[in-house]
């Protein structure tokens, strides 16, 4: 069969595939930033290397693969632009709920080998349940990647006929997702940000959808899930901290890299060549051990964690849930700290459009803000280490 597409898109490792495509996506980043848009010509690029089934179960058409292989992964992408590699990871982080979806639903959904799903988070929409599954209206916002998908999702509340809410293990209103057509979704064009601005994660609307049983299902209950590969031990919340760890990474190690090729060739008023100015020899150093020790630390835990989680074996606890999130977290802050000094150690070459430094720090500030980035995530580590993590810590 002869492929349109260069053979290392079909190299066995993602992050091979991923480098393979460096070239077409550096080109394109003007674009993207322009457009808020991914060009179809790079999604189309994107499935044929199969970046947006990397957490797919194989049952479903997917790769499955090694969470460390995923940041990798990620991280390749988010060195040419970081939009291209959120979309990717948030596509990613998506496609999990399959693991807990009946398989036949799995297989519809991505029977397109370009299907991918795009939703918000959870706000104050409610689902009713109603005879063979939920009736949902409502606005959800922050749908990253909701242009390039063919279903959409929403995060809700489920109020039973009686009025009450659908409780979970703890005794709490239980979020359980919701699954549907994206022509089911009106999409509204509001994505207008200062970074990561070709994500198009616009705001979405439904009205009265009606979502069949089968199309549900709850992140709540990581032992509820059909699919027993390791992958699926851990939650769908640990990965999504992954993957934005990933999107961090890349964006700061191609600063380091943007500022060491401006380092041989910027000689600044009244300064020596920056190659040749300890001070910035030291920053460059210094900026290389952060990133590189929070990045080491993040993937040898997840190669750990993969190694012994076997096939079929009980999803993680609290412990290992705790540490990977303290990992991912400090990995992007690791990251925004490393993205500050690189900017700062440019000089005024970092604050013009169109320089190595100025879209990069707009994205890594983007990515700060958002959840994964939280500084209450290191609360609620330090509540799992003293033994008085809340029972519903993912």
């Amino acid at each position: 069969m002869d492929h349109p597409l260069p053979e290392t898109l079909w190299a066995p490792r993602a992050a091979d595939r991923a480098r393979a495509l460096g070239p077409l996506i550096a080109a394109a980043a003007d674009r993207i930033e322009a457009d808020r848009r991914l060009p179809p010509e790079l999604v189309a690029r994107m499935h044929a290397a199969k970046l947006c089934r990397l957490m797919l179960p194989r049952q479903a058409g997917g790769e499955e693969i090694a969470p460390a292989e995923y940041l990798r992964t990620l991280i390749e992408l988010a060195r040419h632009d970081a939009s291209t590699a959120w979309i990717v990871f948030i596509s990613n982080s998506a496609a999990l709920i399959a693991a807990w979806l009946p398989a036949e639903t799995a297989t519809r959904i991505f029977a397109d080998p370009a299907a991918t799903i795009a939703w918000g988070p959870p706000n104050a929409c409610i689902a009713d349940a109603v005879p063979g599954g939920y009736r949902v209206s409502g606005r959800f916002d922050f749908a990253s990647g909701c242009r390039i998908a063919t279903w959409m999702g929403a995060h809700v509340r489920v109020r039973e006929p009686d009025g009450s809410f659908r409780l979970n293990q703890h005794g709490k209103p239980t979020i359980r997702t919701l699954i549907f057509p994206k022509s089911e979704a009106r999409l509204l064009d509001v994505w207008n940000p200062i970074g990561l601005r070709g994500t198009a994660s616009d705001s979405y609307e439904v009205a009265d959808v009606f979502v069949p049983e089968a199309f549900s299902a709850t992140r709540e209950q990581p032992e509820a899930r059909r699919e027993q590969g390791p992958l699926y031990a851990f939650t769908q919340q640990g990965i999504y901290g992954v993957g934005s760890a990933g999107v961090a990474i890349g964006i700061a190690e191609a600063m380091i890299d943007a500022f060491a090729e401006l380092a041989l060739t910027k000689t600044p008023r009244g300064a020596p060549l920056l190659a040749d100015d300890p001070l910035m020899q030291a920053e460059l150093a210094r900026g290389r051990a952060a990133l590189s020790a929070a990045r080491a630390w993040l993937d040898g835990m997840l190669e750990e964690m993969y190694g012994r989680a076997g096939h079929g074996g009980p999803p993680f606890g609290i412990e290992d849930r705790a540490m990977l999130r303290l990992a991912a977290v400090n990995a992007i802050h690791a990251a925004v700290g490393v993205a500050d000094r690189m900017h700062k150690a440019a000089g005024v070459d970092a604050i013009f459009p169109g320089s190595p430094f100025e879209r990069r720090f707009r994205d890594i500030h983007t990515v700060s803000q958002q959840i994964q980035a939280r500084d209450s995530h290191y609360v609620a580590v330090g509540q799992a280490l003293l033994g008085r993590a809340p029972p519903s810590f993912l």
